[in-house]
């Protein structure tokens, strides 16, 4: 049996000592009397009667918010009291600790540029900072308990906050006190239900942003009239004609080709990144799925066999145009990127979240760590593979913005050396009857 610490043992020994005193004493007392039993039982109920005292003194003592003075005597309750003393004096050191902490945070937090709220599973203020009065317009302590959506009442907001708890960030929110702010929201769960909401201000981050793509807009567009030029005068030159620059010319006419190709991209994603919403329309797909077999068919010179499937019944609403660029793009880069002889299928079928248009090559695949970066500007996976195939590098690009712009996602699985699979997820609110879609595609 493990022995008890020193005083502890000391102290029962001095209680022991108190209960066998009492006990000898009402027995001697007893004895006089010629009542031994008697007076062993008086002496006992002396001795419980004080230890119940004691003890409603302890009882009280704990129910006492005071601080307990240091601990004097020796025995049980002597030692309960030092031990009292001692656990009083360590949470007041540990409840010191955690209120400063706590208030270096709130100062933190205070002071940051970002608004910063705290709300709880029914999005009520639990707490915000300065930061949230200027770029929300809230008020603290003033609107604790208020639901923030009845505070910021903005419908983006009320969605995003009903919506998915990991979902992302919510990106140009106009500023209820200042339209001309542009806010980026994000939550962060802290546990039971509780949030944090983030706020900052993006406006000069937009600003920048819109000056490149100012520029790039502006620089492509020019570039369009010395590129004609040059254009003209190269379809002067026949090779044949001058069998000393044959090779020289043919060079330069597929650079001029490329490079008109370039610039005609980075004007088509100006534009997809300034559009706030494009025209809309039914497509017919069977059409649409034709025609892109056609330009695969053209592309590829009869190095690869080109299938094509139809599986979903439904047709799709969006930009004719737009749409055609984007799955254009994907097959493209099927044909570039898959060897003579490989099969490339373009399929439309039924999704469970709707439909989708899926491109399937069995070319060279894509190493799984690039795949999350393949849809940025002029990502390339390998340098020297696009310059073979003659790629833009932006054709990936163009199709993610013009899936933000349809509320489409862009799904991609790959395999070094087995092949791709491209494939635009349609939500079913993108999709109409077959017979509603009465355009031809060209």
């Amino acid at each position: 049996m493990k022995l008890l610490p020193r005083p502890a043992t000391r102290s029962l020994i001095v209680s022991l000592w108190g209960l066998a005193l009492a006990a000898a004493s009402g027995a001697a007392a007893g004895a006089i009397v010629g009542k031994t039993f008697a007076g062993l039982a008086l002496g006992l109920s002396a001795w419980i009667g004080y230890a119940l005292l004691r003890l409603s003194v302890l009882v009280n003592r704990l129910r006492s918010r005071r601080r307990l003075p240091p601990p004097e005597g020796w025995g049980l309750w002597a030692e309960i009291d030092r031990i009292l003393w001692r656990r009083q004096r360590e949470a007041r050191a540990r409840q010191r600790r955690l209120l400063e902490g706590l208030c270096a945070f709130r100062e933190g937090a205070r002071l940051l540029p970002d608004g910063v709220i705290v709300i709880d599973r029914e999005d009520r203020i639990l707490w915000s900072n300065e930061a949230a009065r200027r770029l929300l317009g809230l008020r603290d302590p003033a609107d604790r308990g208020r639901l923030l959506t009845d505070l910021v009442r903005t419908p983006r907001l009320a969605r995003w906050l009903a919506g998915d708890r990991g979902s992302e960030p919510l990106l140009d929110l106009p500023a209820p006190q200042d339209e001309n702010l542009r806010l980026a929201i994000r939550q962060v769960p802290l546990g039971q239900g509780r949030r944090m909401i983030i706020a900052r201000d993006i406006s000069q981050l937009m600003r920048l942003e819109q000056i490149r793509r100012d520029f790039v807009a502006n620089v492509s567009h020019e570039l369009r009239t010395p590129l004609t030029v040059i254009h003209g005068y190269l379809d002067l030159l026949d090779p044949d004609e001058h069998p000393a620059l044959r090779e020289v010319l043919i060079e330069l006419a597929k650079q001029s080709r490329r490079m008109t190709q370039l610039v005609e991209d980075l004007l088509t994603l100006s534009r997809l990144e300034s559009e706030r919403q494009l025209p809309e329309a039914p497509i017919p797909i069977p059409p649409l799925i034709d025609a892109l077999r056609r330009e695969a068919e053209a592309l590829s010179q009869g190095r690869h066999r080109i299938e094509s499937e139809i599986g979903c019944a439904s047709d799709l609403v969006g930009s004719v145009k737009d749409i055609h660029s984007a799955f254009s793009n994907l097959i493209s880069n099927a044909v570039r990127y898959t060897p003579p002889g490989g099969k490339i299928t373009i399929r439309w079928c039924d999704d469970p979240r709707g439909a989708r248009f899926e491109v399937e090559d069995t070319g060279v695949g894509i190493p799984p760590e690039h795949i999350p970066r393949i849809t940025e500007r002029f990502y390339r996976v390998s340098t020297s593979r696009s310059r073979e195939t003659g790629g833009t590098g932006l054709g990936l690009s163009i199709v993610k913005h013009v899936l933000n712009l349809h509320q489409a996602q862009l799904s991609i699985r790959s395999e070094p050396g087995r092949g791709s699979v491209f494939a635009c997820i349609f939500s079913a609110e993108r999709l109409c009857p077959r017979d509603a879609a009465k355009e031809t595609i060209a």
